[in-house]
């Protein structure tokens, strides 16, 4: 029991340490290019080094981090083309799982649940833009794109993309945020909605090339996001992880 105690909080201790970590860095708190140590960090956190050597080495391999070769890391500075292979990438991969889960079949039960998430997505959308509830509009937005991850009945892909959605700009829902005031911002989303129901309805059908064709173009609906972002200050600061992008 003791021992399971100790490996319960040594966990919790790491997770601590990996999303303090994240918050420094996607926060500019520690800008592109700077040191970092074991030791400045832990002090920062008010973590042991332990936990902190291992949050340091997963961001390392989630590439937000480079290693130093004498030794410590240094926050990675990204480029827009960074951002947009990041973003093309997650649409193959998710692509990928939406073709496999239309070939291979979902369980009825499942199905079931990703269609009555796509509803709870339109009841969202159905009214005027300026009246739409944004912010239940990004936390299912964000549970369709995890669901549709689990879909294909692989665990490497569903990895794999959980491994892209750790970079802070990848995410399905990573500039829907800073957009929120932008009238044509929130008319656009019924493209998005509009999409979400073409992928649903692929995968039930089991057509899996445009299950995967449909997946991929949506996607690339963050790269409009994108540039409408990076044309304004203002909004780049509201995105997380943006400061990491030269500019």
């Amino acid at each position: 029991m003791a021992r399971e105690a100790r490996q319960e909080k040594g966990s919790s201790q790491t997770l601590k340490a990996v999303l303090g970590v994240r918050d420094l860095v996607f926060s500019g708190a520690i800008p592109p290019g700077e040191r970092m140590s074991e030791v400045s960090v832990s002090e920062r956190l008010g973590l042991s080094r332990t936990p902190v050597r291992a949050a340091l080495a997963r961001l390392e391999q989630e590439g937000i981090l480079d290693a130093i070769p004498s030794g410590g890391y240094s926050v990675r500075l990204f480029t827009e083309a960074d951002v947009i292979d990041a973003i093309e990438l997650r649409g193959v991969l998710e692509g990928t799982a939406a073709r496999l889960a239309a070939e291979r079949g979902v369980p009825p039960a499942k199905l079931a649940a990703f269609k009555a998430l796509v509803r709870k997505l339109d009841e969202v959308v159905a009214v005027p833009p300026e009246t739409m509830d944004l912010d239940a509009y990004i936390a299912l937005n964000a549970e369709f794109h995890e669901m549709l991850g689990t879909l294909s009945g692989s665990r490497i892909v569903q990895r794999e993309i959980e491994r892209v959605m750790h970079l802070p700009f990848a995410g399905p829902s990573a500039f829907l945020n800073a957009q929120t005031s932008v009238p044509a911002f929130r008319a656009s989303l019924g493209v998005g909605q509009a999409q979400h129901r073409a992928i649903a309805l692929a995968i039930e059908m089991r057509e899996g090339s445009r299950a995967e064709a449909v997946t991929r173009e949506h996607a690339r609906l963050a790269r409009i996001n994108l540039d409408f972002v990076m044309k304004d200050k203002d909004l780049i600061e509201r995105v997380p992880g943006l400061v990491l992008v030269a500019g």
